[in-house]
């Protein structure tokens, strides 16, 4: 199995979430799920790479050229893709992943499982979405998410899709066990 992860290119003000991403690096590593992930050495995005190799484990780096002009790229994955800009970015992480999972980040993690998510939906594909909850983290937006729903925005299924994890295991747990509800406007 392979899970795209996405995650902030800073790594937050508390320790908890590089101490978080680091375990699950090493369990995505010991259960033989690589990492597909942003390309870099900065921020929760080297401490998920950095820890997932040091425990064994496969890493696949997908990095745009003008990131990697800027030497924030990581040389030491196991495969690192080279791509033109951050279109074809999300394009080749999604088509390497068989999962996705969002870890804490800003904006940029926002907008790349948001848009898997959106693909979900729409029956683009049927892979499972996920939210790496530490600390909490999430729960603002998973309030945000009740408050569309309620609005008549999502409809049930599709906020269904999301899954919530607050432990590695709970997360693989989820992606196994996950089936994609109908389509939208079927």
């Amino acid at each position: 199995m392979r899970v795209a992860v996405y995650c902030g290119s800073a790594l937050g003000v508390t320790e908890e979430y590089s101490v978080a991403v680091a375990s699950l690096g090493r369990y995505f590593a010991e259960h033989q799920i690589d990492v597909v992930y942003g390309g870099g050495h900065v921020g929760l995005m080297g401490v998920i790479a950095n820890a997932t190799l040091e425990a064994g484990g496969n890493v696949i780096g997908v990095i745009p050229q003008h990131l990697q002009e800027k030497e924030i790229a990581h040389l030491a994955l196991t495969e690192l893709h080279l791509v033109a800009d951050m279109h074809q970015r999300k394009a080749k992480m999604a088509e390497l992943a068989d999962a996705f999972v969002a870890l804490p980040g800003g904006i940029g993690t926002l907008e790349e499982i948001f848009e898997v998510w959106t693909w979900a939906q729409l029956g683009l594909h049927n892979k499972p979405c996920a939210f790496y909850n530490v600390a909490g983290f999430y729960e603002p937006l998973f309030t945000m998410v009740k408050g569309m729903q309620d609005a008549g925005f999502i409809k049930q299924p599709y906020a269904d899709m999301i899954i919530q994890a607050d432990s590695p295991s709970q997360l693989l747990a989820a992606f196994d066990g996950y089936q994609s509800p109908r389509k939208k406007w079927q």
